[in-house]
């Protein structure tokens, strides 16, 4: 049986997608950055890969079948084609679709599709919404008290759980009937930030509550830790409405036969990150 290959291997959807295919008896090669520190299940072969350096990569794809690549990092598609891979599944997003090139988040994201589909290998691309792990970034401000300001507070996304992208992936990875398909995973409700701390507060029996910052506020606090370019893409999808991310799909549903975890399902899974 050949080897797949899962890049960001730690990461969100990474670690849930090795562990979906340990739990199908799939040999996986985990590419990480530091193989002494990575956790991964028993039995998994890691490996130390520096994505930026394609030409170093040759042989972590030598005897392997397929791989998971995740987006922006040029070269690694042709590199592992090269080194016999069969099938690439590129993880990419939805604003992907919408072919402008001036937003820096779908300009790469377009980058990775266009490479994978050049490369000679089959493929398989991903285009999820939205992750329920963004709720993490509010982990400061409920460390701080009880109040999370946010922005865009009126977009809903049909935001996903990484457990149900990387169980689409792994489908992916091992059945061929997804070759030349472009999948479009979300999860099964469209909220507002409101609506995801309103569940927070229930599930971690905290009086929280939801302030909406204005686009000027938003801007502002952004730019603290967000380079222009990429605050400057956000605004064009919530504000300008370039994507729209709360449209719910059966994507899910249809390629594993379960539904997707609601948001309620995620927050109570990760309640300790948290308390």
């Amino acid at each position: 049986m050949s080897m797949i290959v899962v890049t960001g291997a730690t990461g969100n959807v990474g670690a849930d997608l090795v562990a979906a295919l340990a739990d199908g008896g799939e040999p996986v090669r985990a590419l990480v950055r530091d193989p002494e520190r990575a956790e991964l299940p028993a039995g998994i072969e890691s490996r130390a890969a520096d994505l930026t350096a394609p030409d170093s990569l040759a042989a972590a794809f030598e005897g392997a079948r397929a791989l998971f690549l995740l987006p922006g990092y040029p070269g690694v598609a042709q590199v592992a084609a090269k080194a016999g891979v069969e099938h690439i599944v590129q993880l990419s997003g939805v604003s992907a679709a919408t072919g402008d090139t001036g937003n820096a988040v779908t300009r790469y994201m377009m980058a990775s599709e266009r490479e994978v589909t050049e490369s000679g290998a089959a493929w398989t691309i991903l285009r999820p919404c939205a992750f329920d792990s963004n709720a993490l970034r509010w982990l400061p401000q409920l460390a701080a008290g009880d109040v999370v300001r946010a922005p865009f507070p009126e977009v809903r996304t049909a935001s996903l759980d990484s457990y149900d992208l990387a169980a689409v992936a792994s489908h992916a990875l091992r059945e061929d009937g997804y070759r030349g398909e472009i999948l479009w995973p979300t999860g099964p409700e469209a909220l507002r930030p409101a609506d995801q701390v309103a569940i927070l507060a229930q599930i971690l029996d905290r009086d929280l509550h939801c302030v909406g910052l204005s686009d000027e506020e938003a801007r502002t606090e952004m730019l603290r830790t967000t380079p222009v370019d990429y605050v400057n893409a956000f605004f064009d999808f919530y504000v300008d409405g370039a994507i729209d991310e709360s449209i719910v799909r059966n994507t899910v549903e249809e390629i594993t036969g379960r539904a997707p975890r609601t948001f309620a399902q995620w927050a109570t899974v990760h309640a300790d990150a948290f308390r």
